[in-house]
C-alpha cells in the first residue's frame, strides 16, 4: 500500500466533480511533498502545533481510493475507480467518526459526525491497509463546482501486493 484518496461529495456530484476534486489533491500533495523536503527538521512545539504533522515522504502512487460507506457505490466514484483501475474501499460510519481529520467543517460534523469526509476516509483506509505510520498529507481539496472534496493519505511503509499462489 502506498497512498489512498478519500473522497466526500455531495448529491449531484458528477464524474468531473471528483475528477477535479482529485486534481487538486494530488497538486496539493504534490506541493507539500515539496515543501516539506525542503524545510529544515528538527522537533516541533507541540504548545504551538494546531495540526498533525504533515507526511515528509515524497508522494506515492493512488492505489486505493476511500469513501464513506453509504457513498461508495456512487456511480460519480465508481466510473472514476473504473477509469483508473482502483478499489474503492467503503468506511464504515463509526471507523469514519472516530478518524482524526486535519479539517473540522462544522457543517460536515453536523451532518455526518466527522470534521471532513474525504479526509477521514483516506486516513482510516489507510491506517485499515497499510498500518499506524499513515499520514494525512495535506487538508481535503474542494472541486471548482463545490460539490466533491478529496484528501491523500499515504502509509509510512509500503506492503507488498500479494502473490499469486500455484495450488497442485
Amino acid at each position: 500500500m502506498t497512498s489512498v484518496a478519500g473522497f466526500g461529495f455531495r448529491h449531484g456530484a458528477t464524474l468531473a466533480s471528483l475528477r477535479d476534486a482529485l486534481a487538486q489533491a494530488l497538486a496539493a500533495a504534490a506541493a507539500t511533498a515539496l515543501t516539506t523536503a525542503t524545510e529544515p527538521t528538527g522537533p516541533t512545539d507541540p504548545t504551538t502545533a494546531t495540526t498533525p504533522p504533515m507526511a515528509t515522504a515524497t508522494l506515492r502512487p493512488i492505489v486505493l481510493f476511500a469513501a464513506p460507506q453509504d457513498k461508495a457505490d456512487a456511480a460519480c466514484l465508481r466510473a472514476l475507480a473504473d477509469e483508473l483501475g482502483l478499489p474503492v474501499h467503503a468506511v464504515e460510519a463509526t471507523v469514519l467518526n472516530a478518524t482524526p481529520t486535519l479539517t473540522d467543517s462544522a457543517r460536515v460534523r453536523a451532518l455526518r459526525g466527522s470534521g471532513s469526509s474525504a479526509e477521514a476516509a483516506a486516513l482510516a483506509a489507510a491506517l485499515l491497509h497499510g498500518g499506524p505510520g499513515a499520514r494525512l498529507l495535506h487538508p481535503r481539496a474542494v472541486s471548482t463546482d463545490r460539490l466533491a472534496t478529496c484528501a491523500i493519505a499515504t502509509c509510512a511503509v509500503t506492503t507488498p501486493a500479494p502473490q499469486p499462489t500455484l495450488e497442485s
